[in-house]
């Protein structure tokens, strides 16, 4: 699987590290699927990658994603890879409250779709900073026209909400998968879960807030354009309720957490009686991973959509593996469709 990445910060990095990792342990650790379509994580390889940083762009992506303001925990040893950062578009992609973490290159972008067909790229992974409306259209636009899958990881409404991408995707025959990763034990899941569990109990959930905090620069882009965050997180949440509920996201900036998130969650409802009930629960996880962890299963997923010459939407991946998907099911109804799309049993 020839696989392109749009941003090479610390989700990038936890992807090509953890690469890495199966591909000298051979484990099955922290997989969900060992195998999809026969494919394995080993078997992805990436051949382009995208940023716009004067100090990653000209780099091997084996030095790249270890360079700041990247601040992932080290997983893996990365071998040189004789894969170097090409410099994207920058568009909207450096809002000024970034400029302190990402000095922008001073060289002409790169043409993405010509570099996407000579490196015969299967599938582009859009990674770059939440709020960049141009520059992800941008990717998108590229790979599909360049007849190449498309993965949108973050919270830019493409894939779930912008028919004209469906329609370029059937026309161009490629799958597209999104929009923004739900991640592998994230915040999202958990409260999903816990929201569920109310449901299932029949206690009335009147209210829950989620409190999030790291110190990557992609909290530090939330706090100031998390607009279509807060979105994608609301949506993932309220769509489990069949009445409504008072939901509550936010985030915060702590430079000293690096890329490990805290999450706070808590929820309050009644029960038997009118008897009230607050449970609340503490998150603490490496970020990236957690994103990586269903990358994988994305990236797979899209593949063996290509092999069998499916495009458009892959209603079926998205609805399990991103919170604003072009349809919502519990994580129960997606985890099945998903399996049934996996054995052929679905076609999207």
């Amino acid at each position: 699987m020839r696989i392109a990445i749009a941003g090479v910060g610390n989700c990038a990095s936890a992807l090509i590290q953890g690469i890495e990792y199966y591909k000298s342990t051979q484990s099955t650790l922290g997989l969900l699927f060992p195998e999809i379509g026969g494919y394995k994580p080993q078997d992805i390889e990436i051949v382009a990658a995208f940023d716009i940083d004067e100090r990653k762009v000209g780099k091997d992506i084996s030095e790249a994603i270890w360079i700041s303001p990247n601040n992932t925990e080290k997983l893996f040893d990365v071998p040189y890879k004789n894969v170097k950062v090409m410099m994207g578009p920058i568009l909207d992609g450096v809002p000024s409250h970034l400029k302190r973490f990402v000095k922008p290159a001073s060289k002409e972008p790169v043409n993405v779709g010509k570099v996407l067909k000579e490196r015969e790229v299967d599938i582009l992974i859009n990674l770059i900073p939440t709020g960049s409306a141009k520059a992800s259209r941008y990717y998108a636009e590229q790979a599909i026209k360049a007849g190449v899958g498309f993965i949108n990881g973050i919270p830019e409404l493409i894939v779930s909400s912008d028919d004209e991408f469906e329609k370029l995707a059937l026309e161009y025959k490629v799958p597209i998968v999104g929009d923004d990763f739900k991640s592998q034990l994230g915040a999202t899941i958990v409260n999903r879960t816990l929201i569920k569990l109310f449901l299932d109990r029949g206690v009335k959930l009147d209210s829950c807030y989620q409190l999030n905090y790291a110190g990557n620069t992609d909290f530090v882009n939330l706090v100031f354009r998390g607009e279509t965050k807060h979105v994608t997180k609301s949506a993932a949440l309220k769509s489990l309720l069949p009445y409504d509920a008072e939901i509550s996201t936010a985030f915060a900036y702590v430079e000293s957490q690096r890329d490990r998130k805290i999450a706070r969650i808590e929820l309050k409802g009644r029960k038997w009686g009118g008897a009230q009930v607050r449970l609340s629960v503490e998150l603490d996880v490496n970020d990236s991973a957690d994103a990586a962890g269903v990358m994988v299963d994305m990236i797979r997923c899209t593949k063996l959509a290509i092999d069998r010459g499916i495009s458009g939407r892959l209603i079926s991946v998205s609805a399990y593996y991103a919170k604003h998907p072009p349809v919502q099911y519990p994580d129960d109804e997606a985890k099945r469709i998903l399996e049934e799309f996996i054995r052929g049993e679905r076609e999207r």
